[in-house]
């Protein structure tokens, strides 16, 4: 076990007031403070009900939980847990007084979980994956995160690093052992190299899908077409308040408007955009030249306009906007929608399902942006070691290859992840 000198102490529930509130106390202190306010240690892992007390004074009633070192507790060293009424009194007056003991001090932001990590009993793969939980606002974000720190990403890895240590023997082999013909049936140059293309293509795929940050930042689904085209009002209705000008004026919108979204699970970031049109306005000439980039980079376009917008694609859905409008109440073929409420239900469908195949996450395994850096560079050893002819180079790219997953699992170079991670922690994790 890391030694920690110290102990530590945090709320490690949501903020008061609350129906609940857990205070967590860990490390080596854990036990003299919870008898001293609490009562004798019960059972580990066993809720009982207890007065908590300072000398005379009543802090409150509630549940003390103890989890020691050798029970297997989730920071690794002795753990007590107070859970106390929830009231912003309560809880002052118990950290107040937690505060107050020799050998305590309040948690730093993600202390618990670092702790956790330098015990083993989480691993780096696990840590992040949890950061990831914790900042989860939708259904997507929350499924990749749990699927991560249930091991799902982590059994991944060790598929890899598995299938590397026996690409690595075989080319061993090949290089010290194929002229005296004890080498094992099968291997051979080009099994080997049938071997790197099967995990080269694995890891393909995996760079192929969207990172966690990704998945938080959302799908952009951009708002496109000439003006007057409803592009405005249509923005205003999916979001639910007028953040957008509306006004009968060509050219109101000069800039590109963006405002998050959450639609059956997907978060996206909605952009509303200025009407595509030749100008001689200075300033609506660069928000039109806002509005041209940012439907060529999003994610998803709506066409506003009645003619044909500049290129199709499975991700872009020409609408007959304003279909409540005097005259253009005969139907077009396209997707009829008013800002009035007409189409709206159909349309975020169509949002929905597209943006669900734009963060599409495979076996619900994702990467963050660090993993991804190391699995694109782990890819590009495998493809280097593919091009080669002397085995010895084959064999060296193989060892770097091996080195990266070290870097990846955190088994190499922990220290230069560790404050980036668990900064991004509350103070109770």
């Amino acid at each position: 076990m890391a030694s920690n000198p110290d102990t530590i102490f945090a709320l490690s529930s949501g903020a008061p007031p609350a129906g609940i509130a857990v205070i967590r106390v860990s490390g080596p202190a854990a036990a003299r403070v919870a008898t001293a306010l609490a009562g004798p240690l019960p059972a580990p892992r066993r809720a009982v009900l207890r007065r908590i007390t300072l000398g005379e004074e009543l802090i409150d009633q509630g549940l003390l939980l103890w989890f020691p070192e050798q029970s297997g507790s989730i920071t690794g060293e002795d753990l007590a847990e107070f859970h106390v009424h929830g009231g912003r009194a309560v809880v002052a007056r118990l950290l107040a007084v937690l505060g107050a003991q020799p050998g305590l001090r309040l948690a730093e932001a993600g202390e618990f979980s670092r702790r956790a990590l330098l015990n083993g009993r989480i691993g780096l793969v696990q840590a992040e994956a949890l950061s990831d939980l914790l900042l989860a606002d939708t259904e997507t974000e929350r499924r990749a995160a749990l699927g991560a720190f249930d091991g799902a990403l982590g059994s991944r890895i060790e598929g890899w690093r598995r299938a590397l240590v026996a690409l690595s023997a075989e080319a061993e082999a090949l290089l010290d052992y194929s002229d005296e013909g004890d080498v094992a049936e099968g291997a051979g140059d080009a099994h080997l190299r049938a071997q790197l293309a099967a995990l080269g293509g694995e890891l393909a795929a995996m760079l192929g899908q969207p990172t966690s940050e990704e998945l938080r930042e959302g799908v952009s689904v951009v708002l496109a077409g000439p003006p007057n085209s409803g592009k405005s009002s249509l923005f205003n209705a999916l979001v639910g308040r007028d953040a957008a000008i509306v006004t009968a004026t060509a050219g109101t919108t000069r800039d590109v408007i963006e405002l998050p979204m959450v639609v059956s699970g997907q978060r996206i970031r909605l952009i509303d955009t200025a009407g595509v049109r030749e100008t001689a306005d200075e300033i609506e000439a660069i928000g039109i030249a806002r509005a041209r980039r940012a439907a060529a980079v999003g994610d998803l376009v709506i066409w506003t306009g009645d003619g044909p917008p500049p290129e199709m694609s499975d991700n872009l859905l020409h609408i007959h906007a304003r279909c409540d409008a005097p005259g253009r109440e005969q139907p077009s073929g396209r997707l009829a929608v008013a800002a009035s409420g007409t189409g709206i239900t159909a349309l975020l469908d169509w949002v929905a399902e597209r943006a669900a195949a734009v963060q599409h996450c495979g076996a619900g395994v994702v990467l963050n942006a660090r993993q991804r850096e190391a699995v694109r560079e782990l890819s590009g050893h495998l493809a280097h070691a593919a091009a080669q002819h002397d085995l010895l180079v084959i064999a060296e790219s193989l060892r770097q290859g091996r080195l990266v997953l070290d870097r990846l699992t955190g088994h190499a170079d922990l220290a230069a992840v560790m404050d980036e991670l668990f900064g991004r922690f509350c103070v109770g994790k």
